[in-house]
């Protein structure tokens, strides 16, 4: 349920910060007060988009904040799946800026809209009077059928083969257009596999090739300049290594004197020692490097090849090369065996088509055992409110073939008449808007029996009703307060008498810029608002009795 809800910078609220209790709050107002600016600011922490033109102040951010307690209505799941912490005090923020940017909040995590949006469809039930045409539509119809029919894991595991099912389906055309395709084209991609494969190509043989490459091209360079180096360091009359050998040989005659000498000894040694095997690797590269135009030749075609295959592909790489090769090899085993492959999935699609036909004749039989328990709560109800005349008839049919669908291959049609002797026909085709809100009140209560929603609002649903029609229309509202949070936006004093909590929206206009406020009236409050419902601004003594009398006091 909603606990709390805080609204600041929005249309014609500054700011404001107002606690609802459980059972039916009833909230009034004249009409221009600022009841629907509420129900706006409520539903962006719903998920609903927002316009920063709507600001009570340009300059600054809206920020709408609503805490719900939501223990016991199985969201811990919701929460899991979308890796948001769950608390039985769960707070939705919203903040838009000036210029029109929006952040989202579930317990100070952020989330994007839809995420908010999901969780807020869970919480609240906003019924506006433009919400009445959803009385219409097949997806609501079917949804209160579901929920009579009390077979959600079933619709669920339903709902979750259904999605399998059109996978499997989807990969199966692509499978039938890829092999299609594979056997007009098998000539030219074994064509195309087979130069590769007689290629014989390495992941990183490019690149040694052309290291080789480049030593045999530059090989007399190389070989000068190795031979040079020797020369240097051991072949010559003064090199490096004689010198240091003769240096060492006096250092080892001075060692008796001086320990630092000897130290000085051991370094030299060591350093002759590092050139002596220096001087030999590089005899030993001196000697290979030798001319070898055979060789560079047969380098260069196996780069050549490689830089022509390369070219032809549109890559840069061995790598990418053999990349194609097993994409070809792939498509010739599509063009050889993919048959086999479409044969296994369409026998796998058989399968899931029959367990989805099994699991939609159990939705059905479901749904037309619930269809006389629905159609008679709705009577009863309507008949509570004065509609004694009204009947309703729901109409099951299946799909053409009965065709699989995500709900199943049910189509659900409500008809009404709400006078004796008339056609059933829609809803909307043969009910005035009173009777429209009559009908979708009834509905609701069916629903709020068979579902865990928290909180319901009504926003003027009571449009035109009067009378003791009213007080019909108040008393269904108060016992379905008694299984869920219910608020309700009403005119009539009849329904607002029924609430445990009544709240009151006013524009204050003491200050030269008018707010909207809205603030919880005491018993005594409550008396001279219901009796200016009932009889205007100034009421009489009779005015105020009747409104106690309505309010039972």
């Amino acid at each position: 349920m909603l606990q709390q809800l805080t609204i600041n910078n929005y249309a014609l609220i500054d700011n404001l910060d107002i606690s609802f209790d459980a059972g039916l709050n009833i909230i009034t107002g004249e009409t221009g007060a600022g009841k629907s600016i509420i129900l706006g600011a409520l539903s962006l922490i719903l998920g609903q988009r927002a316009e920063s033109k709507y600001f009570f102040n340009q300059q600054k951010k809206c920020v709408i904040e609503g805490t719900f307690k939501i223990g016991g209505f199985h969201l811990k799941a919701f929460f899991e799946d979308n890796d948001l912490d769950y608390e039985v005090e769960t707070v939705l923020r919203r903040e838009i800026s000036s210029d029109g940017k929006s952040r989202a909040f579930v317990n100070d995590t952020p989330v994007n809209l839809a995420t908010l949006k999901l969780l807020g469809e869970q919480l609240i039930d906003i019924h506006s009077q433009q919400a009445t045409r959803e009385i219409n539509d097949p997806a609501f119809q079917l949804l209160v059928v579901d929920g009579v029919a009390k077979h959600q894991p079933l619709l669920l595991e339903y709902q979750s083969g259904f999605r399998a099912y059109k996978k499997a389906n989807t990969r199966l055309q692509q499978l039938i257009t890829d092999s299609n395709k594979a056997k007009a084209d098998l000539d030219y991609y074994q064509f195309q596999f087979d130069e590769l494969e007689k290629a014989a190509l390495l992941a990183d043989e490019q690149e040694e090739l052309e290291k080789e490459l480049f030593t045999l091209n530059n090989a007399e360079e190389i070989k000068r300049n190795l031979t040079g180096a020797l020369y240097l360091l051991q072949d010559g009359e003064s090199a490096v290594t004689l010198q240091l050998k003769e240096a060492n040989q006096q250092l080892a005659s001075l060692e008796k004197f001086n320990p630092d000498i000897a130290e000085l000894h051991e370094r030299l040694n060591s350093t002759l020692i590092e050139l002596k095997d220096i001087a030999a690797e590089i005899e030993i590269l001196e000697q290979r490097t030798q001319t070898n135009e055979a060789r560079a030749d047969e380098v260069n075609t196996r780069l050549s090849l490689i830089y022509n295959l390369q070219k032809k592909h549109r890559v840069t790489s061995n790598a990418e090369l053999l990349a194609i090769q097993e994409d070809l090899s792939g498509k010739i085993q599509q063009a050889l065996f993919g048959d086999e492959e479409i044969d296994a999935l369409q026998e796998q699609i058989k399968l899931q088509k029959a367990d989805l036909e099994r699991l939609a004749e159990q939705l059905s039989a479901n749904r037309i055992n619930a269809l006389p328990d629905i159609e008679k709560q709705v009577m009863d109800t309507l008949a509570e409110m004065g509609m004694g005349n009204a009947q309703i008839k729901i109409e099951h049919t299946h799909n053409a073939d009965k065709e699989l669908t995500k709900n199943g291959t049910d189509q659900i049609r409500f008809l009404f008449t709400a006078n004796k002797g008339h056609n059933l026909a829609e809803m909307s085709k043969v009910a005035s808007g009173g009777e429209l809100s009559r009908l979708m009140l009834s509905i609701k209560s069916i629903i709020a029996k068979y579902t865990s929603l928290p909180t319901i609002i009504f926003d003027e649903i009571d449009t035109g009703v009067s009378g003791e029609v009213a007080n019909k229309v108040g008393i269904i509202m108060e016992r379905l307060a008694k299984n869920l949070q219910v608020m309700t936006i009403t005119h009539l004093p009849q329904i607002a008498s029924k609430g445990q909590s009544h709240y009151f929206v006013y524009k204050d206009t003491e200050t030269d810029t008018t707010f909207t406020q809205l603030r919880k009236l005491n018993n005594d409050e409550r008396v001279l608002e219901i009796a200016k419902m009932l009889s205007g601004d100034k009421p009489g003594e009779s005015a105020l009795q009747n409104a106690k009398d309505l309010l039972k006091i």
